[in-house]
């Protein structure tokens, strides 16, 4: 039961019945009366703002009318008072049977409780982390990675059909990079000596093991030959080996996905050519000359024609380029493609978690999902803002150019999953966040995760008490 609108009807019936009695008019819209929290906790649990809201349609003062809400919520067994305050507010204080009731339903519906059906098995896609497979997670994908998973959950708990998501980055030129770093490393394993990594490259120690197992598994097939012979099988292992060690850092933090979808699997299929042309053929991409960028100095601007799509149609600043100067296509494209292949598999709302470094992204893909799905899907994109890892106040010194920093898996090993997870949530996605490591595992009020674990530990300590003190009774939550 939902205790709010368990009330609000309640209330509506008491309305109905005055308008019987013919003490207030018949038909009154009670659309907008609620119940909630009142401020101050000495004033009851639930306050209703009902006689303020319909006050002016029974032609009464809003006290008055008050006062003969209140006399008949009195006479509800549910209720143990009631309270009239300023102008027409109605405090109420609920019976102590009303509220063992609650408890017996929460012990009956065990983890089930609090589900609801308002989601009507809609269909929802909620693809979060997708960060490129070029390394492991650090701190800022494991917050994208619990908001995305505990968004997903609350939609399962709400009565919608969802489906996690992850998106494999793997056919841009990050990819590539990763191919020669793995071979350098693999290079390195059959004995050639490495003594400073090129510009470019990614430095980080997490691709010796890589570069190890491809020497365990190829020998010297790829040693001394030609790029050209060697980047496709080198960057699928590497990829392949990335993703599995991003499943193993997610797993660590409990968080799961139903499906890995490839990027270059995608393009492969068709699916950017098909979205290019379903805008093509709603006259939705034309031939153009975009200005130049906003504080880009005109001499530098070299203005060519593009492939650009009509996305200030749907409420962008500008229309956006489909195709790069060498024919490629652009990831913006590829991104409108993957967007109209999960439509297609039959999702309206297309929920996205991202950095907060996409914001400015945000726009553009609203556009495209707008015009692809012909205003039947929704894009929502949540943004998640950095984190900033912190020991004791002091700031964690991290170089992405040297290839040093804190990964996630580093983090839950030093703290556990569950205090990772808890102060992930600690603050809004979109606000900056400090996580100190200190204050995670010290053992006082301050760290809201002991605070969670004491109250944990103070019920089970009631619970044996009652043991204690009725020997025979049954504790176990069954009637």
């Amino acid at each position: 039961m939902n205790v709010f609108t368990h009330f609000q009807t309640v209330i509506q019936a008491v309305v109905s019945a005055l308008a019987i009695d013919d003490k207030i008019p018949s038909g009154l819209d009670s659309s907008q009366v609620m119940c909630e929290l009142p401020r101050d906790a000495s004033h009851g649990d639930l306050t209703t703002n009902a006689a303020m809201v319909l006050a002016r349609s029974a032609s009464l003062k809003p006290r008055d009318l008050a006062m003969l809400i209140a006399a008949r919520l009195k006479t509800l067994p549910e209720v143990a008072d009631v309270a009239v305050a300023g102008p027409g507010f109605i405090n109420m204080r609920l019976a102590d049977d009303f509220w063992r009731d609650r408890l017996r339903e929460v012990l009956r519906a065990g983890v089930a409780y609090g589900n609801a059906t308002r989601g009507k098995e809609r269909r929802v896609n909620v693809e979060f982390v997708s960060a490129n497979p070029t390394g492991p997670l650090h701190v800022g994908h494991g917050r994208g990675a619990v908001v995305g998973d505990v968004l997903a959950a609350l939609l399962e708990k709400t009565g919608h059909a969802v489906t996690r998501e992850y998106y494999i980055n793997d056919a841009g030129a990050q990819v590539d990079v990763l191919a020669r770093s793995t071979h350098l490393r693999y290079r390195e394993v059959l004995g050639e000596e490495i003594s400073v990594i090129p510009e470019g490259y990614y430095p980080g120690d997490y691709l010796k093991p890589v570069g190890q197992a491809l020497a365990y598994r190829d020998g010297h097939r790829w040693l001394n030959k030609p790029e050209s012979e060697w980047l496709e099988p080198v960057r699928t292992f590497a990829v392949d080996a990335m993703m599995a060690l991003i499943r193993s850092d997610l797993k660590a933090l409990g968080v799961r996905h139903d499906i890995f979808l490839s990027e270059r699997r995608l393009v492969a299929d068709g699916w950017v050519d098909t979205a290019v042309s379903f805008l093509s053929e709603h006259g939705l991409v034309y031939e153009g000359v975009l200005n130049p960028p906003r504080g880009k100095m005109v001499e530098d601007w070299e203005p060519r024609p593009q492939i650009l799509f009509r996305a200030t149609r749907f409420g962008d600043d500008i229309d956006r380029p489909l195709k790069k100067s060498d024919g490629r296509w652009t990831y913006f494209a590829s991104d409108l493609a993957y967007h109209l292949d999960k439509h297609r598999r039959g999702f309206s709302s297309l929920i996205d978690v991202w950095g907060a470094d996409h914001g400015g992204y945000i726009k553009r893909m609203v556009a495209g999902v707008q015009a692809l799905t012909e205003g039947r899907g929704e894009l929502d994109v949540k943004l998640c803002q950095m984190v900033n890892l912190l020991d004791d106040g002091v700031p964690v010194k991290m170089s992405k150019r040297a290839g040093t920093f804190v990964t996630l898996r580093d983090v839950v090993d030093r703290v556990g999953r569950d205090a990772v997870r808890f102060i992930m949530l600690t603050r809004k996605n979109d606000a900056h966040l400090d996580f100190d490591f200190a204050r995670v595992t010290e053992q006082s009020r301050d760290n809201p995760v002991f605070y969670v674990q004491y109250a944990h530990a103070r019920a089970c300590s009631v619970r044996r008490h009652a043991q204690a003190l009725f020997p025979g009774a049954d504790l176990s939550g069954q009637e």
